[in-house]
C-alpha cells in the first residue's frame, strides 16, 4: 500500500501538503488512492507515485525515455503482445531479460512473457504513458511501412470517390482504417500537438506540430485522399457530401490507456479538404504550476495572486503559448473543494474535476457575455472566462472582480504592460481597469534541450550580447568574458531535433498604485512597461535569457520564439 508518508519521506511533498490531499480525498469519496489525488492536485508528477510505488514493492524504477533497445531485444517480442502486455523488453543479461512494465506485479503476464521469450524475466517498474509511447516509437516505424504497402496495393484505382455511397465504402475498406489508426496512434506517440493532412496534387502530406514545430511525417498517394478523409469525417460525425464548407466536431479514443479528445477541423482547399486535428491529453492538464517552468520570483507572485479573494488576473500571449494550460493549473490551484468555481469557455478543452465549465453557444445565445451574466447568478467564488473578446464582456468581468468574485481570463497581446491598454482600446473604462487588475502574466513557450543529448559548450558574453539578449551584472567577470551554454545534439530520444518538450518564460506585472495611475491617465504602453520593470518585472527577455544560463533551452530558440 502506498501511503502519503512515503512521499513525505522522499521530500516530494511537505505534511501541509499531504493533510490537504487528505481533504480532497475524502471530498471525493475516498475511492482515489492518497497517491492518485496528490498527481491529481499537481503536487506530484506520474514519474514521482511510479517511482515511490517501486520503492515500496522492491522493484527498480526506469525510465524507457532513457532506452534505445537494440533490434533483436525488441524482436523478442511482438508489437500486438508488447500493447497487449504493456511491457517493453530492454536488455538481455545471461538468461535475464530486462522488461518495462506498467504493472510488474501481474504474475500471470509475467509468465505469458517468458514463455514467448524463454527469458527469465526481470521486471522494472515504468509509467505507463511512457511504455505506450515507447510501443510506438520503437514498434511504429515497420508497422508504418506495412500499412502504406497494403494501402496502396487494395487501392489501385486514381479515381476519388464520386457519391456518398461509394465514399462511406471506400473508407470502411480494412487497409484506410488501419491507416487513419497509424496516423492518430503515430501522433499519439510522438507527443504531436496536432495532425495537419494536407491535400495536394499529386498526393497527401500528413505533418505533425511537435513542440510548436511543423514535422513531415508521411506522403501518401491521391488514390488515398478521399477515402481517408472520408473515414475521418465519418468518425467525427460531419456530413460527408458536404465539401464546401468548412466544418469542425470532436473524436474521443483510449489510446494506451489513457482518454484523448481529438477537436477535427476541415477546411476546403483546391486539391480536396484539408483535416487539422488537436490532439488534447485529457489526463495531461493536470499539471500545477510548478511545472511549467516558472521561475522563484514569478511563481511566488502568480500564487499570490490566485489566493486573492477578488480581482482579475489576465494570461496574455498568442495562440499556442501555452494560456489555456496555465489557466486550468490556475484552477487547480484555487481548487480547495470550498469554493464554487465555473468557467465558460470556447470551446471546453480539458474537463477538470469538481469545476463546473459551459460551453459558448452562439446559435442558442450563449455568448461570453450572456454565459458571464447567468454564471453571475450561480453564486460563484472563481470564474473563469476563456477569451476577453469584447467590450461587453470585459466590462462585466471586471465589475463581477470588484464585487468580490476571482476572475482568470486572457486577453490578446504582445506583452503584459500592453493588456490595459488593449482593453482601453476596446472601451473599456479606465477606472474598471486600474480597479480590477491584480496581475498580468505574458508568456511564451520554447523548446526544451534534450536531456539525452544535452552537452555543454564555450559561449562568451559578448555573443549574447550581440543576440541582443539583456544580460545579468557582473556575468562573466570572473571567467574572461566565457559563459556555459548548452546545445542538443540530437539523438533517437528526441529524433534528431536536439530537442524534447517545452518550457514556459514568463514576463508578470503586478498593479500598483504607480502602474494605475497611468492607467487612469490613458498613457501607453511603454510607459507602463517602464513603471513596472523598475517595480521589479522581469519581461519575457530577462526571463528568457535566464532560461539560457540555466541550460534549459538555447539562444537561437529563444530569437526565434521571443524576437521573431
Amino acid at each position: 500500500m502506498l501511503t502519503g508518508e512515503v512521499f513525505i519521506d522522499e521530500g516530494l511533498v511537505t505534511p501541509d501538503q499531504l493533510q490537504e490531499a487528505v481533504a480532497r480525498q475524502l471530498e471525493l469519496g475516498g475511492n482515489e488512492s492518497i497517491a492518485k489525488v496528490l498527481v491529481e492536485m499537481g503536487l506530484i508528477s506520474e514519474r514521482d507515485r511510479v517511482k515511490c510505488l517501486g520503492k515500496v514493492w522492491g522493484i527498480p524504477f526506469v525510465d524507457v525515455t532513457d532506452f534505445r533497445p537494440q533490434e533483436e531485444i525488441l524482436s523478442l517480442l511482438s508489437p500486438k503482445l508488447a500493447a497487449r502486455f504493456m511491457s517493453l523488453p530492454l536488455d538481455a543479461k545471461g538468461s535475464r531479460l530486462l522488461v518495462a512494465m506498467a504493472n510488474p506485479l501481474d504474475v500471470f503476464v509475467i509468465d505469458e512473457l517468458r514463455l514467448h521469450t524463454g527469458y527469465e524475466i526481470e521486471p522494472l517498474i515504468a509509467v505507463e504513458a511512457d511504455v505506450a509511447t515507447a510501443i510506438g516509437n520503437f514498434y511504429g516505424g515497420a508497422a508504418a511501412s506495412d500499412e502504406l504497402i497494403g494501402v496502396m496495393k487494395d487501392f489501385g484505382q486514381d479515381e476519388e470517390a464520386e457519391d456518398e455511397r461509394s465514399a462511406i465504402e471506400a473508407s470502411e475498406d480494412a487497409p484506410i482504417i488501419r491507416l487513419a489508426n497509424l496516423i492518430i496512434h503515430q501522433a499519439v506517440a510522438d507527443r504531436a500537438s496536432d495532425i495537419h493532412m494536407e491535400p495536394r496534387k499529386e498526393e497527401m502530406v500528413v505533418r505533425y506540430r511537435i513542440d510548436g514545430v511543423m514535422n513531415e511525417v508521411m506522403r501518401l498517394p491521391r488514390k488515398v485522399v478521399a477515402p481517408l478523409t472520408s473515414r475521418f469525417k465519418i468518425v467525427a460525425n460531419m456530413d460527408i457530401a458536404e465539401k464546401r464548407a468548412p466544418q469542425d466536431n470532436r473524436i474521443s479514443a483510449v489510446i494506451g490507456g489513457k482518454p484523448f479528445d481529438f477537436r477535427v477541423s476541415t477546411l476546403p482547399v483546391v486539391y480536396g479538404e484539408k483535416i487539422v486535428m488537436r490532439v488534447l491529453d485529457k489526463g495531461g492538464i493536470n499539471v500545477g504550476l510548478e511545472k511549467l517552468g516558472f521561475l522563484e520570483h514569478n511563481l511566488e507572485m502568480l500564487k499570490d495572486m490566485a489566493s486573492k479573494s477578488y480581482g482579475i488576473v489576465l494570461v496574455t500571449g498568442p495562440t499556442g503559448s501555452g494560456k489555456s494550460t496555465t489557466l486550468y493549473s490556475l484552477l487547480n490551484c484555487t481548487n480547495d473543494g470550498l469554493k464554487n468555481i465555473i468557467t465558460i469557455e470556447d470551446p471546453v478543452e480539458y474537463e477538470l474535476e469538481s469545476i463546473n465549465q459551459c460551453n459558448v453557444n452562439v446559435r442558442a445565445g450563449m455568448t461570453f457575455s450572456a454565459g458571464l451574466r447567468a454564471m453571475l447568478r450561480q453564486d460563484p467564488d472563481v470564474i473563469m472566462v476563456g477569451e476577453m473578446r469584447d467590450k461587453e464582456t470585459a466590462t462585466i468581468a471586471m465589475e463581477a472582480a470588484l464585487t468580490g468574485h476571482l476572475v482568470f481570463s486572457t486577453l490578446h497581446t504582445n506583452d503584459a504592460p500592453s493588456a490595459p491598454t488593449r482593453l482601453i482600446d476596446m472601451e473599456v473604462e479606465p477606472f474598471l481597469i486600474s480597479s480590477s487588475i491584480v496581475g498580468v502574466l505574458a508568456q511564451r513557450l520554447v523548446r526544451q534541450i534534450c536531456p539525452n543529448c544535452k552537452t555543454e559548450i564555450e559561449g562568451t558574453v559578448d555573443e549574447l550580447r550581440r543576440a541582443g539578449l539583456p544580460l545579468p551584472e557582473g556575468l562573466g567577470e570572473e571567467t574572461g568574458g566565457k559563459v556555459p551554454l548548452w546545445i542538443g545534439n540530437g539523438c533517437d530520444t528526441c529524433k534528431g531535433t536536439g530537442f524534447k518538450g517545452r518550457t514556459g518564460v514568463h514576463e508578470l506585472m503586478e498593479m500598483n498604485d504607480e502602474i494605475r495611475d497611468e492607467v487612469l491617465k490613458r498613457n501607453p504602453a511603454h510607459i507602463i512597461r517602464n513603471l513596472a520593470v523598475k517595480s521589479g518585472m522581469r519581461t519575457l527577455q530577462m526571463d528568457a535569457t535566464a532560461k539560457i544560463l540555466r541550460g534549459v533551452t538555447t539562444v537561437e530558440e529563444v530569437l526565434r520564439v521571443i524576437y521573431a
